[in-house]
């Protein structure tokens, strides 16, 4: 399983989400200093993000790929939000 199957993974145990998006922006970074681990945008909703502060909803995200920071991800971009904050 690849770094991008093993997050997306992690991601829906820990969040069970109704939208889940994951880019690897990692060819972005070739060259820099830290690009052995990956370098990811994420866009989840989840109705686990309920009444949570923007600063709470990323904790909650890193604490679900803790096991993967730094080796397998080195950046992380986040977008979390509740199924009710969805646009139509």
């Amino acid at each position: 399983m690849d770094r991008t199957e093993r997050l997306a993974t992690a991601l829906k145990q820990a969040f069970e989400p109704t939208r889940l998006s994951i880019d690897d922006d990692s060819h972005a970074h070739a060259g820099h200093r830290h690009a052995g681990g990956g370098h990811f945008t994420v866009a989840i909703a989840s109705a686990r993000f309920e009444g949570k502060s923007l600063v709470e909803r990323h904790r909650m995200v890193y604490g679900a790929v803790a096991d993967m920071m730094p080796a397998e991800i080195h950046a992380l971009s986040i977008k979390a939000i509740a199924p009710s904050e969805e646009q139509v």
